[in-house]
């Protein structure tokens, strides 16, 4: 099969990330005696200053990996919780009937880097000041303006010129929209950074005592206090069409720290994969391989008719499971990967597509779905009011078109040693909310995912966590770690990191290939962010999928929509084969990559 690039191969160290300047920094640290997690920290860091429309300071961070030593998979949850003050009853004080996607009102605690500093100190090896240099270098010096990053900018030109002033003097400089090709520094945020390494280093005279007091700087000290005093005294237009203050206080910063919890696993052929718990929707990935382990699926043609079908159909059910039972609480994840519930399930995966959103009953509890906006509907969308075009509304994933306009991002690494690491970075988008000028960055808009609608999974309420799509992953064959992978995408991910995993698993491809292999998925269910629209039984194709596959789909009830030939995905992953440690990154957007030797 032709590649795009190859599948790397090592035994030093590998690195795979969406951005080549990230996958550099990772393999420079290994190359100077740090391991998986230091360097998958400081390629964290660099990519909120190269990726600043895909993630950011202010964002989240959920992180798989595994420790050679502990001989374990853990999570580390880098996601930050509901505000105190946000509870529904304020929202409807608002008149809001679902969170904005944009601005103040919709921020979580910014959980990314008490994440990154929790396997830093955990697992790690090295000082806060190394891994933040190269990141303080690029913020200061400037990194290459993508066309992607030229058009986000310009998507919300107009938002930063009429209201939103601060983030007009960070992210236009010299008054205009970057051009490609050109550098984009971020003075104030290398300012904030090299503040945080000298607290911190004055602080103690021990690495475990310089980051907890990086930490508390953080999210108790000049950070915080900055943050806490924008969110309190200043307000600005969101998507809404109001103008709104924010309801994080520097208690809500203060009150909470990252956590490591133990992985949600299934076993699958011989494989046994691990995902986050039901806070994110990273349980919907192990979901749909319970369904597909009993279609025969690893007897269809790879790619053909049947196999696109039924995998199509099985993420269906799936997502709308993910829509009756996730969110950050006491969700029944037992029945919904028994083999009892998904032989029934399974069932229930017919000849045509099925155009209805199917919950099921795990233990035969009924459930519950909340009041979702009508298929397609935006501009009548609740929430949205006032005589003013929204701008910069939700995560900007695929648009119609089918482009992939940004989202996330995404690393993973192996080291000499054997640790591995799967991070899905996200949230703090530079079109998200207005830029803090005093810190370089803005907050993220994670509470849209909330809904503000009581009894339901996601109901908004204090001191929760959304119901995230960050979705890294991670697998063992033969119960040996073998595989870390993952891609931005939104609702997008556990399809195409599905889709990866099973080119790999029955299409027997190799990493590169199955990452350039042509993608489809669905956006049959409706969407995790404002204005929550939906598409029942809309499927994406790559046009490189064959039109007679394309063809017999249509004929069995998909609305196949076909998308440009190297559209979909941006996968990035690395392996430990034997003695061997492999990498391959996704070649869409033309910025992934992956280095090693």
């Amino acid at each position: 099969m032709f590649t795009t690039r190859p599948e790397l191969s090592g035994d030093f160290g590998v690195v795979a990330s969406t951005h080549w300047l990230a996958s550099a920094t990772g393999m420079g640290v290994l190359e100077r005696g740090g391991n998986a997690f230091d360097a998958a920290v400081a390629a964290g860091f660099v990519l909120q200053v190269a990726e600043p429309h895909l993630n950011g300071p202010g964002g989240e961070v959920p992180i798989l990996l595994w420790s050679e030593e502990e001989q374990k998979v853990s999570v580390v949850c880098g996601q930050g919780v509901a505000p105190a003050a946000a509870t529904i009853e304020r929202f409807a004080e608002l008149g809001l009937d679902v969170v904005p996607g944009t601005g103040l009102l919709a921020a979580t605690v910014p959980g990314a880097f008490g994440g990154w500093m929790l396997m830093l100190e955990r697992w790690g090896t090295w000082e806060l000041a190394d891994v933040l240099a190269p990141a303080i270098h690029y913020a200061e010096h400037g990194v290459p303006v993508l066309e992607r990053i030229a058009a986000t900018i310009s998507s919300v030109e107009g938002l930063f010129r009429d209201d939103w002033p601060t983030s007009a003097a960070t992210w236009l400089p010299g008054g205009n929209v970057p051009k490609p090709g050109t550098k984009l520094a971020n003075p104030v945020l290398a300012a904030t950074y090299r503040r945080l390494v000298a607290e911190a280093e004055a602080a103690s005279s021990t690495r475990e005592g310089r980051l907890e007091a990086a930490r508390k700087a953080w999210y108790e000290g000049f950070v915080a206090e900055a943050i806490a005093e924008f969110s309190a005294k200043t307000a600005w237009r969101d998507s809404s069409g109001e103008v709104h203050g924010g309801l994080l206080t520097g208690d809500d910063l203060a009150g909470w720290r990252a956590s490591v919890e133990e992985p949600l696993t299934y076993d699958y052929q011989g494989h046994t994969v691990a995902k986050t718990g039901p806070w994110g929707q990273g349980p919907v990935f192990l979901q749909q391989l319970a369904l597909l382990d009993g279609t025969g699926l690893e007897s269809m043609e790879f790619l053909g008719a049947d196999y696109v079908h039924t995998v199509t159909e099985a993420a269906k059910l799936a997502f709308a499971d993910r829509e009756a039972w996730y969110g950050d609480t006491d969700v029944p994840m037992a029945d919904l990967l028994s083999p009892a519930y998904n032989a029934e399930r399974r069932t229930l995966i017919g000849a045509r597509a099925s155009l209805e959103l199917r919950p099921g009953a795990p233990g035969g509890r009924t459930p519950r779905l909340p009041v979702f906006p009508d298929p397609g509907t935006f501009s009548a969308a609740p929430g949205v009011s006032g005589g003013r075009k929204p701008q910069g509304v939700g995560e900007p994933t695929v648009a119609r078109d089918g482009m992939v306009k940004g989202d996330t991002c995404h690393v993973d690494v192996v080291d000499r040693f054997g640790n591995m690491v799967s991070a899905t970075p996200s949230g703090g988008w530079l079109q998200s909310s207005p830029t803090i000028p005093q810190l370089g960055f803005c907050l993220g808009t994670r509470a849209q995912m909330f809904w503000l609608q009581e009894g339901v999974a996601t109901a908004l309420r204090p001191g929760a966590r959304p119901r995230t799509t960050l979705s890294p992953s991670f697998a063992l064959r033969d119960g040996k770690p073998w595989l870390a992978f993952g891609t931005p995408g939104g609702d997008q991910q556990d399809q195409w990191s599905l889709n990866f995993f099973l080119a790999v698993v029955h299409g027997k491809l190799n990493l590169q290939e199955a990452i350039d292999a042509p993608m489809f998925h669905s956006e049959h269910f409706p969407s995790s962010f404002f204005p929550r629209g939906s598409r029942p039984g809309v499927m994406h194709v790559e046009d490189r999928v064959d039109p007679d596959v394309v063809a017999e789909l249509r004929r069995r009830g998909h609305e196949v929509e076909t998308q440009g030939p190297w559209s979909l995905g941006r996968l990035s992953a690395v392996a430990r084969d034997g003695d061997l440690l492999k990498a391959a990154a996704n070649p869409r957007g033309a910025q992934g990559y992956a280095v090693g030797r």
